[in-house]
Order: structure tokens, then sequence, then C-alpha cells
């Protein structure tokens, strides 16, 4: 299982030495194309890269995932969560190779919200930030969870309590682990399974203070 770099979408500054990079994961059933136009309210100082999750959906043309749904929503396979984060790790390695990028930082709704905290508790050390909108934690232990918890990089979690897609459960579980392992900024809103105007400024926000001035 691999990501198609040829689907890739870049946006903002060129990949180089020293610039950093925001990897952006859409949610099941979407595309590269989803969260595109939500990078361009973004700190703009970063290489942006759209990637698409690696698996095709049966009778859903165009649509893609990073793990098949299960029956519990918000309760995936650990082997295929940590087979998707092996194919977003070998893109990864492939992007930047003979590069020295700045802060690396990570960003998915949904499905791809999943997709950030299981990146950072399987590499905890190559992430300098997560965002997870809507998104949840993979249950089980992983591990990197130890190493994670004494770095504790800065997470931003948005989600609404009534989301009518992942259950309350997921998004508890979520918070849960995130005060123990990440440096939280958690936040709810009235975005059912979405994104809205106050979401999207605060993550601007946060992704600002991550990079720093120097890189805003």
């Amino acid at each position: 299982m691999q990501i198609d770099d040829s689907a890739t979408i870049w946006s903002g500054l060129p990949l180089a030495d020293g610039v950093p990079l925001l990897v952006v994961m859409h949610g099941f059933g979407a595309h590269e194309g989803d969260l595109a136009p939500l990078v361009e309210h973004l700190p703009p100082r970063f290489a942006a890269a759209c990637i698409r999750a690696p698996r095709t959906i049966e009778n859903f043309p165009g649509g893609y995932a990073w793990f098949p749904i299960t029956a519990n929503a918000g309760m995936p396979d650990m082997a295929q969560a940590d087979d998707a984060v092996s194919a977003v790790s070998a893109w990864l390695d492939s992007a930047t190779a003979g590069l020295t990028p700045g802060p690396i930082v990570l960003l998915g709704f949904s499905q791809g919200g999943a997709m950030v905290t299981h990146l950072l508790r399987h590499h905890p050390t190559r992430f300098a930030a997560g965002v997870v909108l809507s998104g949840f934690l993979v249950p089980g232990d992983v591990a990197g969870d130890e190493k994670l918890a004494s770095i504790k990089p800065p997470v931003f979690f948005g989600y609404d309590p009534m989301d009518p897609i992942v259950p309350g459960a997921a998004f508890a579980r979520t918070r849960e682990f995130g005060e123990d392992h990440f440096t939280l900024s958690s936040q709810a809103y009235p975005v059912a399974h979405g994104i809205n105007e106050d979401e999207l400024r605060d993550v601007s926000e946060f992704l600002a203070a991550v990079l720093g001035n120097d890189n805003v």
C-alpha cells in the first residue's frame, strides 16, 4: 500500500531546506482536493502537501480511505491504521529525500485526523505538531506512546460533541489520551462533522504559534 505521489496537491512555498512542511490528510470518502481550499486560509510560510489516502473504496468512485470503516465508528483496526502510517511515512521519506525541511506539521480531518494522532504515536520525534479536526485516536497501545508523553508536542483538537458521524466516546478517548501525551489545545465548535470559520481561524493562530514569528 502506498501514497500516489502524482495525486499530491502542493501549494505555498517550494519545499526546500529549512522550509516548514504541512502534510494535509482528508477524511473517509474524500480525496486530496477536499482540504486544499482550506490551506490558503492558513499561515503562508510553509510548503503544504495535500495527499491522497491509499485505499480505494468499493462502489465509491473518486473516494479514498486511510483504513476501512468498522461496525463501531471511531474504532478502526490497529493493523490497518499501522499500514496507513507506513504508507505516509514512506511518502514523506521520498518527498523530503536530500532535504532538511523545517518543522513538519500534520493536519487531518476525520479519518485524516485519526492519522495525525497515529503518526505522532508511531514517530513522536519526527513531527513538530498536529491539527486534528473532527478526528479521533485509534484504540490500543503503540510503542511510541511513552516517548510521546515525554515530548508532548502541541496538538490542536477541534470537534463537535454532537457530531453525527464520530461518537462522543471516540472524542473523549482522544481528549483523555491527549491530555497525557500532547500539549493539547482542545475546543468544541458547532460544526456537526465539518469545519467553520471560527475553527479555521483558531487553527491558523495555532499554526502561527507553532511555526514561530520567523516563519509566518
